[in-house]
């Protein structure tokens, strides 16, 4: 048997050294994790959360894509990405199909701001939707990796059970330490399997059950866009202080602070004044942001029927005319009816004037 002895008198690795792939893992259909190690044996240095760019020979020319580091530099001997071949995916499907163990590439970094050395905290929460959850790994790994008990609650959504990335690498943490719960919600069932986790998407109710004391967490996000305005607008609806919120979209990694793009979220201001017109009834009413449809109606007299009053039950589901309401729901209305232009009346404020059909 021949023995590997680490070279601990080595330099860290910098990326005038090209990177040997080692092998490639399957974690769903379509998202693999691939490893790589430094020729030489250079030990890799970097922040949990960073990512590394790699420059690829597919047909018709290099091309470089970047990709969050899922290993943890708790464990510097490698390297780990974990991408999803997108149907479009060039890169991604070049990988799959042609790396094969001993092939070199060149890569470039790692870099990037989101990370939570860069934002320490006593409590952690993360959020991740698809394979947002990459750099969640890499930092939940380092947490588990340090000695001391973390205190992380991990949000994952995803399409069905068998879309979660890292499933049995989580479970396996979170069984063994009580300081991680783990909370994963899915949309769809797998055919002939049971779930009996959360569904649905992430809502202000869901994030009150998986993580009560969210207000004193240091949160970490990463999605698509959508999923991760979605996450802002929760936070900022219950009063959550947005200075501790940091994300990072799997899109587009911010290199630098001065890359960071500002996040201009829709926050309803006491001091900014609204107009609301029920157009059926003839009544128009002065208000302002931070009221709802449903509190201006009922305080010029008008009737519109409701129940849960937080957006979940969706009896007060009502059509808007004109303008623009930020509406922050619970699950009570569907995307096709946001669509066609109907507001849930409770958690819909008034931004400038709005026309309703009440």
């Amino acid at each position: 048997m021949v023995k590997q002895r680490i070279n601990w008198s080595a330099e860290p690795w910098d990326d005038s050294e090209l990177l040997e792939f080692t092998q490639m893992v399957p974690e769903t259909a379509d998202t693999a994790t691939f490893t790589f190690r430094a020729p030489s044996g250079a030990w890799f240095d970097y922040e949990p959360g960073q990512f590394i760019t790699l420059d690829l020979p597919v047909p018709g020319g290099n091309v470089q894509r970047t990709y969050t580091l899922s290993s943890s530099p708790s464990r510097p001997m490698y390297v780990s990405i974990t991408a999803k071949a997108q149907p479009n995916s060039i890169a991604t499907r070049w990988m799959m199909d042609n790396l094969k163990p001993g092939m070199q590439v060149k890569a470039y970094g790692p870099a990037g701001i989101f990370s939570l050395q860069r934002h320490p905290g006593e409590k952690y929460l993360f959020i991740s939707a698809g394979s947002g959850i990459t750099p969640m790994m890499s930092m939940t790994t380092w947490l588990w990796d340090s000695g001391k008990k973390p205190d992380v609650a991990f949000l994952h959504a995803a399409r069905r059970p068998s879309d979660v990335i890292f499933k049995e690498q989580l479970h396996h943490m979170a069984n063994r330490e009580s300081g991680l719960q783990l909370h994963i919600t899915v949309e769809e069932h797998d055919e002939f399997q049971s779930w009996h986790g959360y569904r649905g998407r992430i809502s202000q109710l869901m994030l009150g059950l998986m993580a009560p004391d969210y207000l004193e967490r240091e949160v970490f996000c990463c999605g698509p866009e959508p999923f991760m305005q979605a996450v802002r607008d929760i936070l900022i609806s219950l009063g959550f202080d947005m200075d501790h919120y940091h994300q990072e979209s799997f899109g587009a990694p911010v290199e630098t602070e001065a890359e960071a793009p500002d996040l201009d979220d829709v926050v309803p201001d006491v001091e900014s004044k609204s107009e609301l017109v029920f157009a059926a009834s003839g009544v128009s009413a002065r208000c302002n942001e931070t009221d709802t449809v449903l509190a201006v109606a009922k305080a010029s007299g008008l009737n519109i029927p409701s129940g849960c009053t937080f957006g979940l039950c969706g009896t007060c589901k009502t059509r808007k005319l004109e303008g623009e309401v930020h509406m922050v729901h619970n699950g009570g209305i569907s995307d096709e009816d946001i669509e066609a232009g109907y507001i849930l009346a409770c958690c819909s404020n008034p931004i400038g004037k709005v026309v309703v059909d009440i």
